[in-house]
């Protein structure tokens, strides 16, 4: 018997002491334990653990962070920063969950509908 995986429930891990520099385009999730130089575009969950770095910008569809990131973040349904995450840049989220602890420098945009789609003038 054959089982048909989804491409949103595959999860990509990029493991501590690895560096990434340039953009990251995938479909499905994100794991992030090392660090990131460039911009991240992905259909579902960003993770980013307490040893990982973002520098950039980044759409994805959740995500928790943890970690470090520095630069622009979108995301369409919810974000929660963990109680160890250090974020110094913009938020565009639905949800924005925030822990005790965490540190956040920068702008949130929250609405009700998803930052992906343009606005709507009456």
């Amino acid at each position: 018997m054959s089982k048909n995986i989804s491409e949103e429930s595959k999860t990509s891990t990029i493991a501590a002491g690895v560096e990434i520099v340039g953009e990251i385009k995938a479909n499905g999730n994100i794991r992030i334990d090392g660090k990131v130089k460039g911009n991240i575009s992905l259909t579902g969950k960003l993770v980013v653990v307490n040893t990982g770095v973002i520098e950039g910008d980044v759409k994805c569809k959740n995500a928790a962070i943890a970690g470090k990131f520095d630069g622009k973040i979108s995301v369409d349904e919810t974000l929660v920063l963990q109680e160890t995450a250090i974020v110094h840049g913009d938020i565009i989220t639905d949800k924005l969950v925030v822990e005790n602890g965490a540190v956040f420098t920068g702008t949130c945009n929250m609405d009700r509908k998803s930052p992906s789609q343009p606005s709507q003038s009456k």
